[in-house]
């Protein structure tokens, strides 16, 4: 593994139609970041053009979607690859400056992955769609792989060699549940931690605060829980015999006492 001091580490941040946002943002990440992509995800504003002018490079991905952008900027770095990856959002709302206890936390506990718990500053910035979502995802996810997650927050840092571990799919709405579930199913050694989450900055989200964005979401969410699911199902079946083998012991266990 790369020494503190000669390890990279970039981040991604996806962006859609953020220019009220974005300059603060940007002005918010940490110097130990050395490289920050914005996907510009068919912004029909000054997203881009501003982004550049604070410094990030923009790779443009005009198809929408959270995971299409994320894919798009893994896709770029590819030719150039960081030690570490980060990914946070554009609008305000990630505490960007705590990325930097990520990366500590990461490196000194020699972890693969570790994500921010979003632990909002006030009631507007959680709506109770998304609280009611993170906490039935993070519940599947407890009942079929084991895993202790408390939420589905978007700033997160990986490794890059974990990362390319995962061959992440997803497109849209389900990038970070894909990603913590295939964490598990590939070991990875994973913190959680809270963070403080933030209202955003300026604009409109553009899937927690309208109909169509939860509905669209928590399918998704849902349906990459069973996809995933029935891809370990081989998996779930032998630890669910261990469970009902160690429990047939233990009656056997007590009755001859």
């Amino acid at each position: 593994m790369p020494t503190t001091a000669h390890r990279t580490i970039a981040l991604i941040i996806p962006a859609r139609n953020e220019a009220e946002s974005l300059p603060q943002v940007l002005k918010n990440i940490p110097q130990g970041i050395q490289r920050i992509i914005v996907v510009d995800n068919g912004s029909t504003d000054s997203t881009a053009q501003l982004a550049r002018y604070h410094g990030a490079t923009v790779v443009s991905q005009p198809r929408p979607g959270y995971g299409q952008a994320c894919l798009a900027g893994i896709e770029f770095l590819q030719q150039d690859p960081p030690d570490l990856l980060a990914f946070a959002d554009g609008d305000g709302s990630d505490n960007h400056r705590e990325l930097t206890r990520l990366i500590d936390i990461l490196e000194s506990e020699q972890r693969d992955l570790v994500l921010a718990q979003r632990i909002p500053k006030s009631r507007e910035a959680l709506s109770p769609q998304q609280r009611f979502g993170n906490g039935l995802a993070t519940l599947l996810i407890s009942l079929i792989w084991g895993g202790n997650y408390q939420d589905l927050g978007p700033m997160r840092i990986i490794r890059w060699d974990a990362l390319q571990k995962l061959d992440m799919k997803d497109c849209n709405f389900g990038w970070t549940i894909e990603m913590q579930i295939k964490a598990l199913q590939h070991h990875l050694s994973i913190r959680e931690i809270p963070v403080t989450y933030l209202p955003r900055l300026a604009g409109e989200s553009k899937i927690s605060r309208t109909v169509s964005g939860v509905i669209k979401a928590g399918s998704k969410i849902l349906w990459v829980v069973a996809r995933e699911a029935w891809r370990s199902r081989t998996q779930l079946f032998n630890r669910l015999r261990r469970k009902t083998d160690v429990a047939s012991k233990a009656s056997k266990g007590a009755s001859q006492i």
